[in-house]
């Protein structure tokens, strides 16, 4: 009987490459700062559509859109960005690559929209990178449900 190969392990590290507890931790909370911003986005929208006077109109700005449809934009990217992090929470193999894309579009749709609110746009792009960090330094396979 063949005896299986102990598995690799990065240098000068006690952790086996697939099982880095930092990549791993960094990816469920990925997956729950996913949650929360999609969440987050959905209020945006919703407040963004329900009422044009949450948000303060700019004048000559170059990407400039009416606030119901930035509200718009922020609702459809945040259910899609909470229904991503759900899946990565469940350890779907897909929803790490997906994750990064629309993470990615958020990184873009928060640049954008940094006139409208500024401080709440750099704290986003921050976490947005994070996630993406998190995400694509998780080495570890995805989770299997079957036992």
């Amino acid at each position: 009987m063949a005896q299986a190969t102990p598995p690799s392990r990065a240098p000068n590290s006690r952790y086996t490459v697939d099982e880095n507890p930092w990549a791993a931790g960094g990816s469920v909370f990925a997956g729950v700062l996913m949650l929360v911003a999609g969440v987050i986005d959905v209020l945006k929208g919703i407040s963004g559509i329900a009422n044009d006077d949450v948000y303060a109109r700019l004048g000559n700005y170059t990407f400039k859109f009416d606030v119901t449809a930035w509200g718009w934009i922020h609702l459809l990217l945040g259910i899609v960005l909470a229904v991503v992090g759900a899946f990565i929470l469940k350890g779907a193999p897909w929803a790490k690559i997906t994750g990064v894309v629309i993470v990615g579009l958020d990184i873009i749709l928060n640049f954008l929209w940094l006139p409208y609110t500024p401080l709440w746009g750099l704290i986003s792009i921050a976490i947005g990178v994070f996630v993406i960090w998190a995400l694509c330094t998780d080495a570890g396979k995805a989770r299997s449900t079957a036992a």
